[in-house]
């Protein structure tokens, strides 16, 4: 089934460098485009993408907002969030936001599309450089109001456990040999944990890990 992406960006070059990769990868169509994230929300509704490749820093309505609104207008709705800033302050925001993935713009041809495919099957992408600030990110989150321990209650103690290893960035196979399960097993647990917590996917899984103190940083 062809995967079909829309590619928001206020630089036109990137829109068109962007739309001649994907538009070359077996899989892969781009659906349209649109240049701040007004137009963003407005295409997201007309086109119903698959995946939406969205800029942060936008003039008028930025990246996190139009996230906001494109997964408020749609909970299917997939994000993967496209940045030239490695240290970018709103990584956090973003994921909050709905987003599930983070990329950084020098990613290559290869690691575009892959990250498209992962986060059209619900996966969690997220660059190793963004992740390092993520996890500082959370460092600092004292201030903000964190999920009770009761939030997290109905899940098993094996569910707890993948949850934690989710956060650490550990993929289903990586988990599996872990606990010296089968894959799809793990599969299991994973789609367990997203319906228990109300989450869409994994990204917001390990964020929901580190709010609610599961996992510490460093």
């Amino acid at each position: 089934m062809t995967i079909r992406v829309l590619i928001v960006d206020d630089q036109m070059m990137v829109r068109e460098g962007f739309s001649v990769l994907l538009n070359a990868m077996p899989g892969i169509e781009v659906a349209g485009e649109a240049v701040d994230g007004h137009q963003a929300i407005a295409q997201a509704a007309a086109l119903h993408p698959d995946v939406v490749l969205m800029d942060i820093r936008m003039p008028g309505l930025n990246g996190i907002e139009a996230t906001r609104e494109i997964v408020a207008a749609n909970a299917d709705a997939k994000v993967l969030v496209l940045t030239t800033f490695d240290l970018d302050e709103y990584v956090y925001d973003a994921l909050r936001a709905g987003a599930s993935g983070f990329l950084l713009k020098d990613a290559s041809a290869r690691q575009l599309a892959d990250g498209v495919r992962i986060v059209s099957e619900g996966e969690a992408l997220l660059a190793p450089t963004v992740t390092k600030r993520l996890i500082s990110e959370f460092a600092h989150l004292a201030d903000r109001a964190r999920p009770s321990v009761a939030s997290y209650g109905d899940l098993t103690e094996r569910e707890t456990e993948v949850l934690v290893l989710i956060a650490q960035g550990l993929s289903n196979a990586e988990i599996a040999g872990h606990l010296v399960v089968a894959e799809s097993t793990i599969k299991t647990h994973v789609s367990r944990i997203l319906v228990k917590l109300g989450l869409r996917d994994r990204t917001q899984a390990a964020v929901f890990a580190y709010e609610a103190r599961l996992v510490t940083p460093g």
